[in-house]
């Protein structure tokens, strides 16, 4: 057993627990009812990371029917979402008891799983027509059930999966130029005929953020107020103003970063970028040094996810990107996203060992 943890990559193991403690500290102070709830998913995720380096998941190449066969269950569960009850405008949920488990974070699992088993045996033809549209089909199969819910955020995060796997996959840059053109053709259609106004909205608050500041663009006010008043060491714990007091909505999710910032300061969020930095850093370490492309492409299909997440959740925070509900990897409230990362964390450390 001391052998398995002897091998283990301790930065990441680090910038993980740094991450959690900040997550952690966060809600105890703000929303004391969640803390309870996050630190039972966090000891159910460890207990997932300890059992899944124990094993060798390289031979799931050659399994390929176990891979769908958990894709095409992650598919049903997301058709399940749409009859489930709609939880702030989106039917993304389903309820057992007490907690509220969420399959699009599931999705981006098995989209990379399946993804790293695809790309692994075809990555040098990827450029065959077949296998560009086979690859787009598992995208579109689960980002099609999320728009539907709908949350777009997800769905975005899918498609990058999809396109960062043909990016590392070696692409030709034509067909790339041509799948562009054919993806501006796509966003103008979905900006015409999918997107609401509320949607569009809030892509317009990025460029003019003093508009409608009571309506579209209060939640990116109030989470710049709190950015901007914390100073170099912030308010201190559990004097946050902006998060305490109510007037940063989704403070625990969509807005952590603000609210942790708020209350340690600038330090605490050049620390959080720097722990975030390194967790990226190890796994694209992890994935180079490993001795197979089925165990390469789960480890940047993982930094794809964690680093698109970022850049939207932190983004939204700064006023850079729309906010449409993507958390901050291991930071945000939320025992799904939460458990999709703590397996992907114990995946990439059961490379690590045997790489």
């Amino acid at each position: 057993m001391f052998s398995y943890f002897k091998n283990l990559d301790w930065k990441l193991n680090l910038a993980v627990l740094f991450l959690m403690a900040a997550s952690l500290t966060s809600l105890y102070g703000s929303r004391p009812e969640l803390f309870y709830k996050q630190l039972l998913f966090w000891a159910i995720g460890l207990v997932f990371v300890f059992f899944i380096i124990r094993f060798d998941w390289r031979p799931f190449i050659n399994h390929r029917g176990v891979i769908l066969g958990i894709y095409f269950i992650i598919a049903a569960l997301l058709v399940v979402t749409l009859f489930a009850p709609a939880i702030r405008g989106t039917k993304g949920w389903l309820i057992l008891g007490p907690f509220q488990l969420q399959p699009s974070e599931f999705a981006k699992l098995a989209l990379i799983v399946l993804y790293a088993v695809f790309f692994s045996r075809r990555h040098i033809s990827i450029a065959r027509t077949s296998n560009l549209f086979v690859s787009f089909i598992y995208f579109f199969i689960p980002a099609s059930l999320v728009v539907i819910q709908p949350d777009f955020g997800s769905a975005l995060i899918l498609f990058f999966i999809w396109f960062g796997f043909l990016l590392i996959s070696g692409i030709r840059w034509r067909h790339l130029a041509l799948m562009l053109i054919i993806f501006s053709i796509a966003g103008f259609l979905i900006w015409h005929g999918v997107l609401k106004d509320y949607q569009k909205e809030r892509i317009f608050g990025v460029f003019f953020p003093n508009w409608d500041t009571l309506g579209i663009n209060y939640n990116v006010i109030q989470s710049k107020i709190a950015i901007g008043s914390a100073g170099f060491f912030g308010k201190g714990f559990g004097q946050g103003t902006q998060s305490h007091l109510g007037f940063l909505p989704e403070a625990q999710t969509d807005f952590i970063f603000a609210a942790v910032v708020e209350e340690w300061g600038l330090l605490a969020g050049l620390l959080l970028i720097a722990a975030f930095a390194i967790l990226v850093f190890e796994t694209i370490k992890i994935g180079f040094n490993a001795d197979n492309n089925f165990s390469r492409f789960v480890c940047l299909g993982a930094a794809i996810l964690f680093v698109f997440h970022f850049i939207l959740n932190i983004g939204s925070n700064l006023v850079l990107t729309p906010v449409i509900g993507v958390t901050f990897p291991f930071l945000s409230y939320g025992g799904s996203s939460l458990l999709t990362n703590l397996i992907l964390i114990g995946l990439i450390q059961s490379i690590k060992i045997r790489g």
